[in-house]
Parts: C-alpha cells; structure tokens; sequence
C-alpha cells in the first residue's frame, strides 16, 4: 500500500482524501493542519497532498524536499511566487500542481483547449464559475485553469486579454479577450462553464461537481500516480495521458 500524507487533514478536502484513500485500499498516513509542522509527517509517507493555504505552501515545499517525497499541491488561490516556489521544488521531486484534481474538469480542460485552437477569435469565450457561499478567491483555481487552457489553444498569455470585475461603463468587450464572471451562494461544490459565443450560434462546454468525492478521488489517483516519478513538474492531464 501506498502511504498518503494529507496536509490540511480537517478542512472539507482534508476530510474527502481521507475516504478517498481508504476506498482506494492505500494507507492514510496522518495529517497535519494550521500550525503544525510538515517534517514530521513527510518522514512517514511515500507521497503528500496539499489542500492547506498558499502561506502554508514554501514551508511543506520545504518539507517535502528535505524527504524526497513527491507532493501533490491541490491549494488555491496561488499567486506567481508560489509558482516559483515549486518550479524551484521540482527540481529535487516530483512536484503535480493544478488548480483542480478531478477528472472531469481535467478533461473539460483538454476540450477547452482543443475548441478554443479551432475556432477564430470572432468567437468571444467567456467563463463563468458558481461556488458555496465560504469559498475565499475568485476567480477559483478550477476558473483559472480553464482560461489557461483556452489561452494556451489561442496561442496568447491569459494575463494579458483576461476581462474580470465588469462593472459600471467598461466600454466594449476586447477582441479575443477570455471573460471571466464567478458566483457565490449557498454549498455550491463547484459548477464551471465556458461559453464560446459567435454570431447566431454559441458553444458551452460544462462541468457539475455534485460533492467534493470527485476532488478527493482525483488528488488520490494523482498521488498513486506520482509515486515513482522522475523529478520534475507535473499536470494532471499527464495523470490522464492527454
């Protein structure tokens, strides 16, 4: 069996993993939460994964190169250091990092790409992105990874022609621009759509996270999948051979 380490271990993810593992038949290997050192518990695991906080993340980097253990960073909200930071990581392990661990949306996103390399910027893409009511960063990591997907297919840098925050007189949409809009309410798991909208006709991919099992159920696969990797960055449509 495989022993998987879970930093973040009493959040809602944290909770998920641990079934996860368990209808996995790998072994949990203990948990550590807010406050906790990582060492410890990376000294008794084959492989990490992360749904903590960004301040958490140089610390269980840090945790995780000292082992040589590989670690899955499932934590959102990241910012371009902490890209830096496991860029700098995955140097010495193997290092699977995404804004989602499902399966579906990992798919979705190879869709998204693949649409978004075939149709012409005539056709406008906007994402939209709906979340319970606790959820802290917008737009969600899972948004974010969807808009990278369409820019990566457009051949442009997302940071440059993303539109977000519409309000009051913003004049006309920018050609070519990705659009993003996010909603928040209720115990909402996570529901993400991307529209491409032409003249008289319009395309929408989606994806319905019904509860956070599918979160959990992908980290675990990836986990199992990148015990045993090179050292090196990671994506999970590598996990799904895409």
């Amino acid at each position: 069996m495989t022993r998987i380490g879970i930093i973040g271990s009493k959040g809602r993810m944290g909770h998920a993993i641990v079934t996860a593992i368990a209808d996995a038949g790998e072994e949990h290997a203990g948990g550590i939460d807010q406050g906790e050192a990582p060492a410890a518990l990376a000294n008794t695991c084959d492989v990490l994964v992360d749904f903590s906080s960004p301040a958490a993340l140089e610390a269980n980097l840090d945790a995780a190169m000292a082992t040589g253990v590989p670690i899955v960073i499932g934590t959102t909200g990241l910012e371009e250091r902490h890209h830096f930071l496991c860029d700098n990581a995955a140097k010495s392990i193997p290092v699977l990092q995404t804004g989602n661990t499902s399966l579906g949306v990992t798919l979705l996103a190879h869709l998204v790409r693949e649409a978004a390399s075939r149709l012409g910027e005539d056709w406008d893409i906007e994402v939209v992105e709906t979340h319970h009511r606790m959820k802290v960063d917008a737009p969600s990591g899972t948004a974010l990874l969807l808009g990278e997907a369409a820019a990566k297919g457009r051949g442009i840098n997302l940071a440059d022609e993303s539109e977000r925050g519409r309000d009051g007189i913003t004049g006309k949409r920018g050609q070519g621009a990705i659009g993003f809009a996010s909603l928040r309410g209720g115990t909402v798991a996570g529901d993400h759509a991307i529209h491409f909208l032409s003249d008289n006709e319009r395309l929408c991919l989606s994806h319905t996270a019904e509860n956070r099992a599918i979160f959990a159920k992908g980290a675990v696969r990836a986990a199992l999948w990148l015990v045993g990797q090179e050292p090196g960055r990671y994506t999970m449509p590598q996990v799904l051979d895409l």
